[in-house]
């Protein structure tokens, strides 16, 4: 199927948006998972929102870019749901090429 460029911005948007909903709702998913199963985490995806916002010379903050992709204010988050990684998740962090 053949998109038009701003049909395909729109989707993509729309799948962005379901992806940070997503991760919002789930809680119980730790960023050293993400890293670990998928090379990326939600302080990535508020990188690179940042990354983006600055490409196009829109000022955004660390801060107001993860509060983007959290929900919440980033300290906050960490708070409530982030817990302390497991030696198992530390080691296969530090094996995945520096965890990057």
């Amino acid at each position: 199927m053949a998109l038009d460029d701003t049909t395909r911005t729109e989707l993509e948007a729309a799948a962005f948006r379901r992806l940070v909903a997503h991760l919002q709702a789930r809680t119980d998913v730790q960023n050293i998972d993400l890293m670990n199963l998928a090379g990326f985490c939600r302080n990535c995806l508020s990188n690179w929102m940042q990354a983006e916002a600055e490409s196009r010379d829109l000022p955004m903050t660390r801060e107001a870019a993860r509060e983007a992709i959290y929900g919440m204010p980033y300290e906050d988050w960490k708070r409530l749901y982030q817990s302390e990684a497991s030696a198992e998740q530390k080691a296969a962090f530090d094996a995945r090429d520096g965890g990057h």
